[in-house]
Parts: structure tokens; C-alpha cells; sequence
């Protein structure tokens, strides 16, 4: 069964939980605006179904809910943001307070996070950078749960892509991918609702297919294009975390338990002003996405999410019952 939730209910249930979970209001009310942002976005695995690992980790120390974020310029156009082992979402909102004015000075600007955790839907951080009329690219690496192509060991996480893009007048181009086939938070949502998962999204610890998640979340993910996605995710991990002096995935600990130490992930966001090299991308860019928009069939990214949001605001969420029941006893 379900209940339809308004966003501002959700955003109530998860700042009222977590700060039941020590964490501070500040923190509790960044991850509520994350976990609204995915549930409109029609991203569970995202959304509500992580309060559960949030406040376990929370409440066991594993998150530091009442961490500040900090911030060093260490270049005119470079910021390092230490995320102090908390959510990372507040260190991405003081990231992308930052990047605007800095990008259209320089033209182009960078903000790397380390000591972070789970950074939600991509998508929405470089969206919003594309609604204040910027570019916006994410990387981010995760606990390990790939293995290098041909290799059973998880070093990679699986290591989301986000582009977004502004057009003039319209919503932006939304580009969000997962380096494995699924993104790993469909397969934990598997497991919570005791199904099974299809097969070829993931392999078994003995490198086997297999449809069971729970099997799945012992084992790894199938990489999305198969050595190609492995090689970015390489390329993901140096960005995110040797760039920034984060952990690797396979140094990380799960974003889905309150054992062991924090994860200690790390995120790298590039803004670019679209006017760098004169004032003609605007217009160049609403060539393509007419092209595209104008082809029987074929949607810009990013548009069903944007069309989703707006169903959802105006008609409400349907939450799981089970789920809403769960949270809502959450450190009682």
C-alpha cells in the first residue's frame, strides 16, 4: 500500500527523523531538500528508502551528523570543500553556493569534496547550476561494487556522470548516468521490498549472474558498455578521489549499514560560463535540442524527469506505507 505525500511533507519526515538521529537541523533540513529533489525525480533508491541506512549511520557515528563542511580557495578558480565526514549534501549546497560567481569570473571553476558519503541524484546538483544559466558536470565515486574488466575484485564504485546544460527559455539538458547498468540503489530497494532484480544487472561474489538482490549487494554491479564502462570509472575515480584526496571505492565502507568507519567518498563539480568563448552558445545550443525535439521519438534528457516533478508536486508522492511506518520510528 501507499500514501501520497507533498513535498513539504517528506521534507518534515526526514528533518524531524534525522534530528531525532543526531544530526543537526542545518544537516537534516540539506538531506531533506536532496531526498525531495530524488523522490520528484521518480529516483526511490534516492529518495526516502536511504533514511534508514542515514540514521543508522548517523546514530552509530559512522556519519557525523553535526559536521560543518569547510571550504579552502586553493586557486582563483578552485575550491576544496572538506565534507568532515558528514552528509555530503551540505558540503555540495556550500559547493554550489560557490561555483557561480567564480565560474563567470574565470570562466570556468571546479569544487572537489572529500571525506563525503552519498551524493544522492547527480542530476539535480548540475541542474541546478544549469537553471542559474551555467554548465554544470558531476563526478562522483561510491564503495566499491565493480571490478575492473575482467577482474572479480570491486574496486570501483558505480561511480555516477551528471551534464547539464541551460537553454534559453526552456528547461535545461539533463544528463545523468550510473557507470554500472542500474544504479546500485535499485537493487537496495529490491532487497527492502523482497523482490527479485532481472538478470544482468549484477553478478554473485563467485562472478555468476544473478537475480537475487540481496546475492547482488554481496557481489558487484555489471559495468554499463562492459570495458568501457570500467575505464570510466577509472577516469571517475581519479577525478573524484585521487584529485581530491578522497577514498577509492574499494577503500570505502557502504552507504547502506552504520558498521565500520565513515566511507569517506569524494565528488568533483565543474561550472563553465556559456559566454567563455563569446556570446553564441546560447543559441548554438538550442540548435541541437531543437534538432533533437524535433525528431519523431526522441526526447531531450533530462525531460521526463521534468515532467515527472511537476505531475508529482501538483498530484503528491506515492510513498510505501511499509517504508513511511519505518521511518517514522525511527530513533523513538
Amino acid at each position: 500500500m501507499t500514501r501520497l505525500l507533498s513535498a513539504e511533507e517528506i521534507a518534515a519526515l526526514v528533518t524531524g527523523t534525522l534530528t531525532r538521529c543526531r544530526t543537526s537541523r542545518e544537516n537534516a533540513d540539506a538531506v531533506a531538500r536532496a531526498l525531495v529533489g530524488a523522490e520528484l525525480a521518480g529516483q526511490a533508491g534516492h529518495g526516502l528508502r536511504r533514511m534508514p541506512s542515514y540514521c543508522a549511520q548517523a546514530l552509530s557515528g559512522k556519519v557525523d551528523g553535526m559536521a560543518v563542511p569547510r571550504s579552502e580557495q586553493t586557486r582563483p578558480a578552485a575550491l576544496l570543500v572538506d565534507a568532515a565526514h558528514g552528509f555530503a549534501y551540505p558540503a555540495l549546497e556550500l559547493a554550489l553556493a560557490w561555483l557561480p560567481a567564480s565560474a563567470r569570473q574565470n570562466g570556468i571553476a571546479i569544487a572537489g569534496i572529500h571525506r563525503s558519503h552519498h551524493c544522492g541524484v547527480a542530476g539535480l546538483v548540475v541542474e541546478q547550476l544549469a537553471r542559474d544559466g551555467l554548465i554544470g558536470l558531476l563526478f562522483a565515486n561510491a564503495p566499491g561494487a565493480m571490478a575492473p574488466w575482467g577482474g572479480k575484485r570491486a574496486l570501483f564504485g558505480t561511480d555516477p556522470i551528471a551534464f547539464a546544460a541551460p537553454l534559453e527559455g526552456a528547461d535545461p539538458v539533463v544528463v545523468d548516468i550510473s557507470l554500472s547498468k542500474v544504479a546500485r540503489g535499485k537493487i537496495m530497494a529490491a532487497k527492502q521490498q523482497g523482490k527479485d532484480i532481472p538478470e544482468g544487472w549484477a553478478l554473485d561474489t563467485d562472478g555468476n549472474p544473478t537475480t537475487s538482490a540481496e546475492e547482488a549487494l554481496k557481489g558487484t554491479m555489471v559495468p554499463m558498455g562492459d570495458a568501457k564502462g570500467t575505464a570510466l570509472a577509472i577516469m571517475v575515480e581519479l577525478l573524484c578521489a585521487g584529485l581530491t584526496g578522497a577514498n577509492y571505492g574499494y577503500e570505502a565502507t557502504s552507504f547502506f549499514d552504520g558498521e565500520g568507519a565513515a566511507p569517506g567518498t569524494g565528488q568533483l563539480i565543474i561550472a563553465i560560463d556559456p559566454a567563455a568563448f563569446g556570446n553564441g552558445a546560447m543559441n548554438r545550443f538550442a540548435v541541437l535540442a531543437e534538432a533533437i525535439e524535433g525528431m519523431d521519438g526522441a526526447r531531450l534528457p533530462g525531460r521526463r524527469r521534468q515532467s515527472l516533478k511537476a505531475k508529482l508536486l501538483s498530484e503528491g508522492v506515492p510513498c510505501d506505507e511499509a517504508l513511511l511506518r519505518e521511518i517514522e520510528a525511527l530513533g523513538r
